[in-house]
């Protein structure tokens, strides 16, 4: 029995759903666990692109049981939506189970987050408008409607009619907005989308449970990544759930013991989606030049995202926080028309070196970056498909990653394709 979790260390967009695509043919389950479809995984098989959103990537192998889990907030539009384009491009979901404990995200979540990040203007947190931070603060809130609240409609009726009342008086009220109709969210939810999400629905925990009881191998992925976690990202400048090791066990019902491995997944550089601290932000050609080689823009929203050098200070706490025991380094490819590379070991703060992660916001913000400079391999890393074939420069460079970081890096992705990642441990 195994339970691996796939952890992502920066500021998300790592590659993580490559790394689970690349494990998953050795696992039985497959398992979501918090986020909704404010994240965006890219699965690239043969000459074909699937963009994720909700549904975990296991999904491409027919003995996987993909599980979304007790911790993820489920948009039934966007979930049925995913499901109808897998299944027209041959691609079965029949194996896919969801939590009956997976919050709802209903419409007055989209039309709340519209509109508070636009009242906040200048000091917007740059959230994807797809209402999932209005449906985990209803969760925390206990005025959350859960999935398995739909296959009863005596109960989702109430419910909805409980906390629209309060919704509606905030959107007219507050934003001048137009109420939402009780009738139309009712029978869209109960009449369309129910029967069709029922069926998929399932005890989850008791699931996974039986699973390590069996002796079963399940991966576990979370979306976004360290440092969007609620409580250990850069606050307030985060994802309103918990991407870490300890997200994954309260968003799947596992206990600390059954998880046997922890990878953590990063890219070679580093990039961010909207607002917040960056202290290793690039700008100019350089950036430019990185963004394009490395396609940074949004998989689901298109935005483009910032782009810096590797942070390695940040790199490390996150290892730390989640006990991480290799690290998958993607993106490698990206780097190779360098001529030098720069990676960050400390910060200077109003003078001081600093080598640690400031645990005060201010103090990050004012954070200038101490670099180490690396020469580039100047050469094309897509056809390598072995540690040996890797240039000296190419080696040097991982090889300080590892001391630095104290963990060994076990995968090198050199491209897209599920071929082009490198098995660095054996």
């Amino acid at each position: 029995m195994a339970v691996t979790l796939i952890v992502g260390l920066q500021w998300g967009d790592e590659g993580k759903g490559k790394i689970t695509d690349l494990l998953a043919g050795e696992m039985d389950y497959v398992v979501r666990y918090q986020g909704g479809h404010n994240a965006g995984h890219t699965v690239m098989i043969g000459d074909e692109t699937f963009a994720l959103q909700l549904i975990p990537s296991g999904v491409f192998y027919p003995h996987i049981v993909p599980v979304i889990a007790n911790g993820v907030v489920v948009d039934p539009k966007v979930l049925l939506e995913e499901i109808d384009a897998l299944e027209t491009r041959g691609i079965s979901t029949k194996n896919l189970l969801i939590s009956g404990n997976a919050h709802l995200i209903m419409p007055y979540h989209h039309e709340l987050d519209r509109v508070t990040e636009r009242y906040l203007g200048k000091n917007k947190l740059g959230t994807t408008k797809r209402g999932i931070g209005p449906a985990y603060s209803d969760k925390a809130s206990r005025v959350g409607l859960r999935v398995q609240d739909m296959a009863d409609e005596k109960i989702f009726k109430q419910k909805l009619e409980v906390v629209l009342k309060e919704k509606n008086a905030i959107l007219t009220k507050v934003y001048n907005r137009l109420a939402l109709d009780f009738d139309s969210i009712y029978h869209q939810y109960i009449k369309v989308y129910a029967p069709r999400i029922i069926p998929l629905m399932a005890n989850t925990v008791e699931l996974l449970h039986n699973a390590v009881k069996e002796n079963k191998n399940i991966l576990l992925e979370g979306a976004q990544a360290t440092y969007l976690d609620l409580d250990h990202g850069t606050y307030p400048y985060v994802t309103s759930s918990n991407p870490t090791a300890g997200g994954a066990l309260t968003g799947t019902g596992l206990g600390p013991r059954d998880l046997t491995k922890i990878i953590g997944v990063a890219k070679a550089y580093v990039t961010r989606v909207g607002a917040g601290p960056f202290p290793t932000e690039i700008e100019g050609d350089l950036a430019e030049l990185l963004t394009q080689r490395g396609r940074e823009f949004g998989t689901n929203t298109g935005r483009r995202r910032r782009v810096g050098w590797l942070d390695l200070v940040m790199l490390k706490h996150a290892i730390e926080l989640n006990s991480v025991d290799e690290v998958a380094l993607t993106k490698l490819d990206v780097l190779d028309v360098l001529e030098f590379i720069n990676v960050c070991v400390g910060y200077e703060i109003d003078g001081k070196a600093v080598s640690h992660v400031p645990y005060h916001q201010s103090e990050l913000h004012r954070a200038k970056p101490i670099y180490q400079e690396f020469s580039g391999w100047r050469c094309d890393l897509s056809g390598v498909t072995k540690l040996e074939e890797f240039p000296k420069a190419t080696k040097i460079f991982v090889d300080f990653l590892e001391q630095y970081l104290g963990v060994p890096v076990c995968l090198a992705g050199v491209g897209p394709r599920r071929s082009q990642i490198i098995d660095l441990a054996s």
